[in-house]
């Protein structure tokens, strides 16, 4: 294998345990260097074979202008809206990202927690600790319960993994045909496809939302679909803001037309936390750190160090979203 110059690009604010993690990953097999906001950007890409982009989010097209023997841009994240995908492929430079396996135990994490703090009107709870009044808000059993979870792929079946321990009813939706071992271990009550989206909805005690943020995905619970949920019914959301039409969610939050929310994720980040919806009892909100845990961070790292490695073999990149 021949060692390769790669260079890390760090999100101004986070590069820890991310980079960290991706520098351990690599070792001593390749030449790397982290970027350096204060220096010329040329001077830092010549020679440069492989790239990785934390979340995608940092690259500009004076970096890809400048990376011009780059045989890898590795995004150290798995979603790609905010990356300038249709330029760079102009150059012919392959481009891959983490999908969702490497986060998917950690979404699940956050998506449970979120089932079980508005089972138990937490924020409602703590309030009554603090004012000593005691043995209320009532809280839901989940035995019984259905879950809806659109979206059944990685992050979508550790959920189910983890909420059928709790006894919970598995509804799924997914557009491509799930694996006969996963049925099996997993052992769903329903999957279905788009079509079936409305009636998973309508049905679920709680709907959880496990997409990737596309043309087709974008609002995909919108207003008819927030009217179709039961009064009691919450909302989970940790996969991206947009799949979500948020004016709609927001009015049927404040009327009290839904049970409640979890929401990790926002159309606009950060969102304004001014607005009087994230400040009611039955909304949990958290600041987009669902996918944020060590595991996550050693899981991309390998992840990227793997195929900056198969480059310097010769091979191909896994998991190229350029293609």
């Amino acid at each position: 294998m021949n060692p390769l110059n790669v260079i890390v690009l760090p999100l101004r604010d986070l590069p820890q345990p991310w980079c960290g993690d991706v520098l351990d990953a690599l070792g001593d097999r390749h030449r790397v260097k982290m970027f350096d906001r204060d220096l010329p950007v040329a001077a830092q890409f010549a020679g440069i074979d492989a790239v990785i982009d934390q979340g995608g989010s940092v690259g500009t097209r004076e970096m890809m202008d400048a990376a011009t023997e780059a045989r890898l841009w590795q995004i150290l994240g798995t979603g790609f809206e905010h990356f300038d995908l249709d330029y760079i492929k102009a150059k012919g430079v392959p481009v891959a990202n983490c999908p969702g396996p490497f986060s998917a135990v950690a979404l699940a994490e956050t998506a449970m927690m979120y089932v079980l703090m508005l089972s138990r009107s937490f924020h409602q709870a703590a309030e009554n600790f603090k004012t000593g009044v005691l043995y209320r808000p009532l809280g839901l059993e989940l035995a019984g319960r259905r879950l809806g979870i659109i979206g059944f792929g990685a992050s979508g079946q550790e959920l189910a993994r983890r909420a059928r321990g709790f006894g919970m009813r598995i509804h799924a939706i997914d557009v491509r045909p799930i694996e006969a071992e996963i049925l099996e271990e997993l052992q769903p009550e329903f999957v279905g496809g788009p079509e079936d989206m409305d009636q998973v909805i309508a049905d679920s005690d709680f709907v959880s939302l496990h997409l990737h943020l596309n043309a087709e995905t974008r609002h995909i619970l919108n207003e008819h679909r927030i009217g179709l949920m039961k009064p009691s019914a919450y909302v989970i959301n940790i996969a991206r803001g947009g799949l979500i039409d948020e004016a709609a969610l927001h009015r049927a939050l404040e009327a009290g037309a839904i049970g409640g929310a979890g929401l990790d994720v926002f159309s606009q980040e950060p969102p304004d936390p001014a607005l009087p919806v994230y400040s009611l009892p039955n909304v949990v909100v958290t600041p987009h750190t669902s996918g944020c845990t060590d595991g996550t961070s050693r899981k991309r790292a390998a992840c990227s160090a793997e195929n900056v490695d198969r480059v310097a073999q010769g091979l191909e990149p896994l998991y190229r979203i350029d293609l």
